[in-house]
């Protein structure tokens, strides 16, 4: 009996880690956004995370006669990406970003987790810009 109880043991701890790492860390997605950087901000009670919020180009809706803009909701990762889009709010960006299944707490509120900033411009028009470094 003690025998199955630890093999039971085993097996829980091993799919626990397994759904634990699929809910939190598995990359579900990667890709590149642009748009207008609307904010980008500090906060948090006890992790403080970088959160910020795109406004991609063009309309969508879904329903006829309705409005509705795209909004790209994301947390950022590390100090230098952080750096970056703090000076560049209300201008035209390009990032690279992951998405997990779930957010984590030390990491951000968001799902989507912003890891490099590609380029910064002056407007949505002028994308042709000097790199932002």
């Amino acid at each position: 009996m003690n025998k199955y109880v630890k093999i039971g043991i085993v097996v829980l701890v091993v799919v626990l880690t397994v759904v634990v790492y699929w809910r939190y860390f598995f990359v579900f997605s990667e890709g590149v956004k642009a748009g207008n950087l609307n904010y980008f901000e500090k906060k948090g009670f006890v992790f403080k995370t970088w959160e910020g919020r795109l406004v991609q180009e063009g309309f969508q809706s879904p329903s006829a006669g309705a409005l509705q803009s795209n909004e790209f909701r994301f947390s950022a990762k590390g100090e230098d990406v952080a750096q970056k889009l703090e000076r560049a709010s209300g201008r035209f960006v390009e990032l690279r970003y992951r998405e997990y299944l779930h957010p984590v707490p030390w990491r951000g509120a968001s799902s989507y987790v912003v890891i490099e900033v590609l380029d910064v411009g002056e407007s949505k028009k002028d994308t042709d810009g000097p790199p932002f470094n």
